[in-house]
């Protein structure tokens, strides 16, 4: 996988945590209609929901790169779109990872990584790879898979997560697995999926999925800063203690950090993303 030199430190960024990495804190996607009521002004045409979004947030997760594959001119419009120092996390086609033979998966990933993704620039975020919650972890298997995984299109370099959510995966057979590859692995906090929190590549992804209706930000006070101290740690290079684990922190170096909050209470994700970075000192534009 690329190396973390191909996202420089002196780059336009988010958040800038302890050892200059960046900390970027998002949601799922821009087109929700509660959040017309809670986060979009009243009125706002819905075609400049995504400006609107880009300015107020680091990141987003798109999710309809899951379900089809779109045009490189629509990747080429949220370029255009966004500031300079956004980033788009891409949900990968579920047909490459919905599949009993993962071996076979190639053809899949090479119509997504060529669908026109480089058009998003430095602007690319990592590519998440989700698979069903019943995907059971075959070593041999998934070690193919992720050898599938390519390095660059275009000239742009990639980076990849894996988004396991089977008990099968919480081994050290896979976290040697996906170091060798340096892919990285989402950490959630949703008690409904296995998750840990070793890091297997060089940069940290978490989705937070327990925002609550009857909190003002989704999460509470005390949460909020509880996370905003771990994406610090996170970002300069350590390892929160207070997360579950199967092996010891391994020595790292400082890193990129991405943080969405994605389902709970779904209408609430804008406000606990933005309480998030305003408690790790981001100012949203006017």
């Amino acid at each position: 996988m690329p190396p973390s030199s191909s996202h420089p430190e002196s780059a336009p960024g988010a958040v800038q945590a302890p050892a200059a990495r960046r900390i970027r804190v998002g949601v799922g996607g821009w087109t929700y209609e509660p959040w017309r009521n809670n986060f979009f002004p009243q009125g706002l045409p819905h075609s400049r929901e995504l400006s609107y979004a880009s300015r107020r947030l680091t990141a987003i997760e798109v999710n309809g790169t899951y379900y089809g594959t779109l045009k490189p001119a629509s990747f080429k419009k949220w370029h255009d779109e966004t500031p300079d120092d956004f980033v788009f996390s891409l949900k990968a086609s579920r047909y490459a990872t919905n599949r009993r033979v993962l071996a076979d998966a190639g053809d899949s990933i090479t119509r997504f990584v060529e669908s026109g993704i480089s058009e998003l620039g430095r602007k690319l975020g990592p590519i998440v790879w989700q698979f069903m919650p019943g995907k059971v972890f075959e070593a041999p298997d998934f070690e193919a898979f992720l050898a599938l995984l390519p390095r660059q299109t275009d000239g742009q370099a990639l980076r990849h997560v894996v988004d396991v959510r089977h008990e099968s995966f919480m081994t050290p057979d896979y976290l040697a697995l996906a170091r060798r590859y340096q892919v990285a692995t989402v950490f959630t906090d949703a008690d409904k999926f296995p998750s840990f929190a070793d890091l297997t590549g060089d940069f940290v992804y978490a989705r937070l999925m327990l925002s609550e209706a009857g909190l003002a930000a989704g999460y509470a006070d005390s949460a909020l800063d509880a996370w905003a101290g771990r994406a610090r740690i996170w970002a300069a290079g350590g390892a929160p203690d207070d997360l579950p684990s199967l092996s010891e922190p391994q020595p790292a170096g400082p890193r990129d950090v991405f943080i969405y909050f994605i389902n709970g209470a779904k209408e609430k994700a804008p406000a606990a993303a933005m309480a998030l970075l305003s408690r790790l000192g981001f100012e949203p534009a006017a």
